[in-house]
């Protein structure tokens, strides 16, 4: 996630390497320290287009690291954050690999989770945590737990298919059904977190509390994340209780 630090000895390794680098990062910097590493790095960025659909871009990003292997080079592909985290082209280039016959894995890295747990002080552990992408919360009945945290991925992009984005009064119009969808569990009244993590070392993660009811008036980009802290207690359950305590005290006999 920031340049230089959140990489793996292994994965630089990788990198290193490599016969071909593709990169797909979240900063021209980064990709500019990518290019320090290896002298063959070709950026996926450019096959990004004007209202074209983001998972044709993505299949493109296949096509073109699947070309570079069939020519028996050993390729590497580097993405910011971690590479397996809301990102659906390492899969698919190690499942099309794999299905080929060619040797392919998958190195770890941080991704924005990561950054988001140590930057707003979270223990997934406390209360638990949901993840849903925002999308999938307008298009699929999902159960949210108001007891646990809730982490909304993507919430930049709700309702929108283009990398290119929409308009402002559009987006906004998207985050109004998000609102809406989110106000059947938690009151409109109920402060939520806009996260990004900091990309590079002089930055700063964006950590901005607003209420639910104002979201779809705050600035939210493609980069932020949406972390929701619970809004009830838990609650205990009186019979699993009455069942271990049974169970603990046969333990003692």
């Amino acid at each position: 996630m920031t340049l230089g630090s959140h990489i793996t000895p292994l994965a630089r390794s990788c990198l290193e390497q490599a016969d071909v680098v593709f990169v797909a990062v979240s900063d021209g910097i980064v990709e500019k320290w990518i290019e320090s590493l290896h002298k063959d790095v070709r950026s996926l960025q450019p096959l990004y287009g004007e209202n074209k659909p983001r998972a044709r871009t993505y299949r493109e990003w296949v096509a073109v690291i699947m070309a570079e292997v069939r020519a028996g080079k050993k390729v590497c592909a580097a993405f910011y954050g971690h590479p397996g985290v809301y990102a659906w082209t390492p899969h698919e280039s190690i499942r099309v690999a794999r299905r080929e016959g060619y040797t392919a894995h998958m190195e770890p890295g941080i991704s924005a989770e990561d950054c988001l747990y140590a930057d707003l002080g979270i223990d997934p552990g406390t209360f638990g945590c949901q993840h849903h992408e925002a999308s999938q919360l307008l298009y699929y009945k999902r159960r949210i737990d108001p007891s646990s945290y809730l982490v909304v991925w993507q919430a930049g992009f709700v309702g929108i298919e283009t990398a290119t984005g929409t308009t402002v009064a559009s987006a906004a119009g998207y985050l109004q059904l998000l609102v809406g969808r989110l106000a059947e569990t938690y009151p409109l009244s109920h402060k939520l977190t806009i996260y990004r993590a900091a990309t590079l070392p002089i930055e700063s993660p964006r950590i901005e509390r607003v209420a639910l009811g104002k979201l779809a008036q705050a600035r939210v980009e493609p980069p932020d994340t949406i972390v929701i802290p619970p809004a009830q207690k838990l609650v205990p359950d009186a019979k699993m209780l009455h069942r271990l305590a049974k169970l603990k005290q046969r333990s003692r006999v």
